[in-house]
């Protein structure tokens, strides 16, 4: 439900991405992807020059993994894991490996979700508690609204990646976190980025009826 809350969350994120990069407060996003691992039953025919690839319409499920990736939109700078599970350990691991990338950060602006392992309670269940704390400290949380994932650029290169290489039946865990991780290497050698056109002023006047539900006073921005 679109409700003050989430106008209030959603411009916040909004701010943060018209914001100039700066290597002492970088904005990072930061997302969980699960990933089934399918595979063959019937080993496909040797392909010849020429020939479209065809599957076998059976399959068998090797079950799942996570993946988990954060990227600097201004920078196109990338990190991503593969994981077994997405608990409170794989994230502040990966959240430990996300601050190591940017050492000259005093604190990491952190666009994510409210999922209940997304906070520092996290790290005190993973690390001692001096470790915890100055890994708390390295970052500032930014939490999207409900059911508006569409607010997390991490969101745009997921789909990349499964444009790219997670659009086939993929058996093993190794050979997906290689497929994965080859990827966003190549995407970051490109320096791929991202840029975030949608603005506070265009959300107040595309998404203003919300806005005046909240406070008809908002009308105004419809004509903005």
């Amino acid at each position: 439900m679109v409700n003050a809350a989430f106008l209030a969350a959603m411009e916040n994120i909004l701010r943060l991405y018209r914001l100039a990069y700066d290597e002492r407060y970088p904005v990072v996003c930061f997302d969980e992807r699960p990933c089934f691992l399918i595979g063959d039953v019937v080993k496909g025919l040797e392909l010849k020059a020429g020939q479209v690839y065809k599957q076998h319409y059976e399959y068998e499920k090797n079950g799942s993994c996570c993946l988990l990736l954060a990227i600097e939109p201004l920078s196109g700078k990338r990190i991503a894991m593969v994981y077994d599970q997405r608990r409170k350990v794989e994230y502040a691991e990966f959240m430990q490996l996300v601050a190591a990338q940017f050492p000259k950060a005093e604190r990491i602006r952190l666009i994510q979700d409210n999922l209940n392992t997304h906070n520092s309670s996290s790290f005190y269940e993973r690390f001692e508690a001096q470790t915890a704390y100055e890994l708390s400290q390295k970052f500032e949380f930014h939490y999207t609204p409900l059911k508006a994932s569409w607010l997390n650029a991490a969101e745009i290169e997921f789909s990349a990646i499964a444009r790219a290489c997670l659009n086939r039946r993929i058996p093993t865990q190794e050979e997906l976190t290689k497929h994965v991780l080859a990827c966003v290497k190549e995407r970051e050698n490109k320096q791929i980025k991202i840029s975030w056109q949608f603005s506070i002023t265009d959300a107040r006047k595309k998404m203003n009826r919300h806005y005046v539900k909240v406070n008809p006073a908002n009308e105004k921005h419809k004509y903005t």
